[in-house]
Order: C-alpha cells, then sequence, then structure tokens
C-alpha cells in the first residue's frame, strides 16, 4: 500500500467516524437490529440442520424471543413496579437515615457538611413527580406521548427493530459470504483468521456476558430475599445488569443493599448477611458463571472495558454504550495480531538483539 492509498484510508476511516457520530441516534435501531440477528443466527443455523428452512427457522426463533419476552415483561413489570412504589413509601425513612446518621458521621469525621440539601423539598419532588408519572408503564406512555415527534420516532423503531431483524437474520450468511467475496485475495487468509477470532470474542461476550448478567441477577434477588431485604428484586436485577462493567454491580448492589438494610432493620449486623449474598455471587461469578459461560478468550482488562464503557457513552450516548464493548472486543482482537506481527519482525529482533 502506497503513502497515498494509507492517507486515503485514514480520511476515509476519520469520515467514517464522523458520519457515525452524526448518525448515531438513527444508528441506534439498526444496531440494536444487527445484534439481535447476530445472537440469532446459531440458533438458527441449529434449526437449518435439523432439516428446517432458513425462513421458518427464523419465524421459530422470533416466536420464541417474543413468548420470551412477553412472560419476563409480564412477570417482572408489575413485581419491579410494586417495589418503586415501595421505595416511594419509605422514602422519608431514608432520607431521614441520611440527615439524621450519615451526615452527622460525615461532618463528625470527615469535616464534610451538607447544609444546602433541602431533604423535605426533596421528598416533596420525588413523591409528586411519582404520583402524578402515576407508575412505571403510565410514566412511559406520557413521555412516549409527550409530542407527535416522539410518538412517530418511538412506533418507527418499535416497527422498524423486528423487522430490519428478521431480514438480517435471513440473510445473514448471505451476507458474510458477500462481504468476504469482496476482501482481497491476497488479504483474504489473513482477514477471515481475524474475523473468526473477533467473531469467538463477541459470541463470548454477548451470549456470556448476557447469561452471566441474568444469572447474577437471580442470584442477587434471591439471596438478598432470603436475607428479608423489601427491595431485594429491585436492587438484585439492578446489581446483576450492570455487572457486565466489572465491579461495578457489586459496588452498586452492596451500597444500595447496605442502605436499604440499615433503615430496614436499623442493625448495622444485617450488613453481614447482605455482605455475604455479594462475596457469593462474586465467588460464583469469578469461579462458575464467567469461566463456563464466557470463557477467557475475551481478554479485556477491567480497566479497558470500564474506559470503553465512558468513551462509547461520552462521545454516542445510548448507541455508544451499545457499541462500545464489542468494538473493544474487536480491537482486543487486532492489537494481538499485530503484536504478534512485530514479535515476529526484524524490527523487534532489531531491538532485541541491541540490549
Amino acid at each position: 500500500m502506497t503513502d497515498s492509498q494509507k492517507w486515503l484510508a485514514f480520511a476515509a476511516a476519520v469520515g467514517g467516524g464522523y458520519l457515525v457520530y452524526l448518525l448515531a441516534p438513527v444508528f441506534t435501531p439498526f444496531l440494536v437490529s444487527a445484534l439481535i440477528a447476530y445472537l440469532g443466527d446459531p440458533l438458527v443455523d441449529r434449526l437449518e440442520t435439523w432439516k428446517l428452512r432458513r425462513t421458518w427457522a427464523v419465524i421459530v426463533v422470533f416466536c420464541g424471543l417474543f413468548l420470551a419476552l412477553t412472560l419476563v415483561a409480564l412477570l417482572l413489570i408489575p413485581l419491579i413496579e410494586r417495589q418503586v412504589a415501595y421505595l416511594i413509601a419509605r422514602l422519608p425513612d431514608y432520607l431521614g437515615w441520611i440527615e439524621h446518621t450519615v451526615l452527622p458521621w460525615l461532618r463528625e469525621h470527615l469535616g464534610i457538611s451538607a447544609a444546602a440539601l433541602d431533604f423535605n423539598t426533596l421528598e416533596q419532588a420525588l413523591r409528586s413527580h411519582w404520583q402524578q408519572a402515576g407508575g412505571i408503564a403510565a410514566q412511559l406512555l406520557r413521555s412516549v406521548s409527550a409530542s407527535g415527534l416522539a410518538v412517530i420516532a418511538w412506533l418507527a423503531n418499535l416497527v422498524l427493530i423486528p423487522v430490519v431483524s428478521f431480514y438480517l437474520l435471513r440473510d445473514w450468511d448471505h451476507m458474510v459470504e458477500r462481504v468476504r467475496g469482496l476482501i482481497p485475495r491476497r488479504s483474504e487468509p489473513t482477514v477471515t483468521r481475524l474475523a473468526r477470532e473477533s467473531d469467538e470474542v463477541l459470541g463470548a461476550f454477548l451470549r456470556g456476558q448476557f447469561l452471566v448478567m441474568v444469572a447474577l441477577g437471580i442470584i442477587y434477588s434471591v439471596g438478598l430475599w432470603i436475607v428479608g431485604l423489601n427491595l431485594a428484586l429491585l436492587i438484585g436485577m439492578l446489581a446483576g445488569l450492570v455487572s457486565f462493567v466489572p465491579y461495578l454491580g457489586f459496588i452498586l448492589g452492596v451500597l444500595s443493599a447496605g442502605i436499604a438494610v440499615l433503615v430496614q432493620t436499623h442493625e448495622v449486623i444485617q450488613l453481614l448477611p447482605v455482605l455475604a449474598v455479594f462475596a457469593v455471587g462474586q465467588l460464583l461469578e469469578g469461579t462458575v458463571l464467567t469461566p463456563t459461560l464466557v470463557g477467557d478468550r475475551i481478554g479485556l482488562h477491567p480497566v479497558a472495558v470500564i474506559f470503553a464503557v465512558l468513551a462509547g457513552g461520552q462521545l454516542f450516548g445510548f448507541f455508544g454504550v451499545l457499541l462500545a464493548l464489542p468494538v473493544a472486543a474487536v480491537v482486543a482482537v487486532l492489537l494481538r495480531h499485530a503484536h504478534q506481527r512485530y514479535v515476529g519482525s526484524n524490527l523487534y529482533e532489531q531491538d532485541g538483539g541491541g540490549r
């Protein structure tokens, strides 16, 4: 590749990145559809091995996914809404505990003052907002119907995501073969190997990490329920869902569950069962869940994961959060390939001989 071709490729990459930045809100439903298609392709391929045509296999997968999501929504949304209502009802207790216990301790031991906080105003604002919203479902409907454009955008995404996912999933193998056919023959073996490694990394992360998140949410929720925490489901599922960022689910869960159990029981000793629940969850994640469901093929350092999520959210918003870790996983594969090329190069041998 000549210097002019390299500069042209660099300019195309910069221009493409800027275009993605401008069109991030538009790309979000297409990215969600591509993720659904990518996750569903192995299952569709397996159904094809059972002599089922591709289109019918996609229909079966879509019907199963729709039924699963419907059942989860019917089971979880009412339970979570009741727990949120309980949280709002106990809000004076939480704010009172912070005002009369936490703030005096901070002033006495750390010299931190929070005199500017008006807890009565904060409580009234949160309570009135929840009463006006009328619950989670009502709040969603209100936010959607706030304007005609919001309704149109919401309905468009609601229809667009399953439609695009269906066609992407149906034609996934053909699209992969067409892209492979466009690769220059000289580079095709290397690009194919890198694509295969990237597919293993992405598959391990997207499918495995999702199962880890769900499993941790169930473990935390059941454990906190056994401990007797009234907000077990809400805190447990939240800690499980954010566990894709290393240690974030553990830290958030311990803090929120610790505050909840102190307000509920007023006994410091009750923190020990809560800590035990999250300790068991972390132990199972490190020894059973992650090795079994994800494996060691991702190779992303926890600091790299945290940086990728924060950088993606800062640059592209929710679209960037969705895209951050898959991109980071692929970049990790490319960096390992570049490292292997460098170690095997004459430049590395010369440097090694000079030491």
